[in-house]
């Protein structure tokens, strides 16, 4: 006798194994993200720019980062300048068109980074050809490259100063605890700011 799928059980199934991920993500996570949110401090208030890519479900995550810098995180603070590579439609499909899908964000890198700016990428696999080309990119032109990444080790990470590779089983758990680490850079990056959350 064959058993149907329970989705209930996959729902809990998907909840579990973000759990066991928790932990481990935790112990890397906070050195990692407080530094670099102090390390974007220093460079987005002297001028510098933030530049951040990925793909799908990475790509989405880049742009959010960029948004709460943009923007704001918690509090009112003054926007800062980061851009996501991906979402300028028309440059992304002109790229990829006229020098191919591994180019698409290391022409941008070339075209707007500068010496002692930062470039996020985010993978899950680490191992994107595209977010490769723009890591030697950047290499370059004297920026500094930090990954988040899945499970190490992958060449993403080293081919970046600093990587935060997360454990996690699933796309979908990495996706997750990206999201999460994307906010605690934010949170970094607004203590060193002196910009204090009022949430309880």
């Amino acid at each position: 006798m064959r058993l149907e799928p329970n989705p209930a059980t996959e729902v809990h199934d998907h909840c579990d194994a973000l759990l066991a991920a928790l932990g481990p993500f935790r112990a890397s996570a906070v050195p990692a993200t407080q530094r670099w949110g102090e390390q974007l401090e220093r460079v987005l208030t002297r001028g510098g720019r933030l530049l951040a890519a990925g793909n799908g479900g990475s790509a989405a995550q880049a742009q959010h980062l960029t948004a709460e810098l943009v923007g704001r995180y918690r509090e009112d603070r003054p926007p800062f300048s980061a851009i996501a590579l991906h979402a300028d439609t028309s440059s992304t499909t002109a790229i990829a068109n006229d020098y191919g899908v591994d180019e698409v964000f290391a022409r941008q890198v070339c075209a707007h980074g500068r010496d002692g700016d930062v470039l996020m990428l985010l993978s899950t696999s680490g191992a994107s050809a595209n977010l490769l080309s723009a890591a030697r990119a950047a290499r370059q032109r004297g920026m500094r490259i930090w990954a988040l990444t899945g499970p190490s080790p992958n060449p993403l990470a080293a081919a970046s100063d600093t990587a935060l590779c997360v454990p996690g089983t699933s796309t979908a758990t990495v996706q997750e605890l990206h999201l999460v680490a994307v906010h605690m850079i934010c949170t970094a990056f607004d203590g060193k700011l002196g910009v204090r959350s009022h949430a309880a």
